[in-house]
C-alpha cells in the first residue's frame, strides 16, 4: 500500500499520515519573511475589522421613508421588470419634454416670456 520509502520513515505502530504532520510555528509578523504583496491591503483589512456603527451612510441620511421603500421595491424587481420600469420612466420623460415644449411655445406666442425693456 505504501511505498518502500514511506515505510522506511514510519515507525512501527504509527500510521503514515501522522508522520507527515508538522508542528512548526510560522511567524507571519515578520515583513522580511512575508512581504505585503499588495500595498495597502493590510491597512484596509484592519479598517474592515472595526465594529460597524449603526448610523446610516451620508447619502441615505437624506432619504425619506418613501424613497427607501422605492429603493426596496426597485431592488426586488427581476431584470425584465426593471427594464420595463426604465422604459416607462423614459417614456414619461419624453412626454414631459413634449408638454414642456408646447407650454414654452404657448408662452412665446402669448409674450409671457418676453424680457422687460430697460
Amino acid at each position: 500500500m505504501f511505498s518502500p520509502l514511506a515505510k522506511a520513515f514510519t515507525r512501527p505502530g504509527d500510521d503514515f499520515e501522522s508522520s507527515l504532520l508538522s508542528f512548526e510555528k510560522l511567524d507571519r509578523a515578520s515583513p522580511d519573511l512575508w512581504p505585503e504583496q499588495l500595498p495597502g491591503v493590510a491597512e484596509f483589512a484592519a479598517s474592515c475589522k472595526n465594529p460597524i456603527n449603526n448610523s446610516p451612510p451620508k447619502w441615505m441620511a437624506e432619504l425619506e421613508s418613501e424613497d427607501i421603500e422605492m429603493l426596496k421595491e426597485l431592488g426586488s424587481l427581476t431584470t425584465a421588470n426593471l427594464m420595463e420600469k426604465v422604459k416607462e420612466l423614459q417614456n414619461l420623460a419624453y412626454q414631459l419634454g413634449l408638454e414642456e415644449s408646447r407650454e414654452m411655445t404657448r408662452g412665446k406666442f402669448l409674450n409671457i416670456l418676453e424680457r422687460p425693456k430697460k
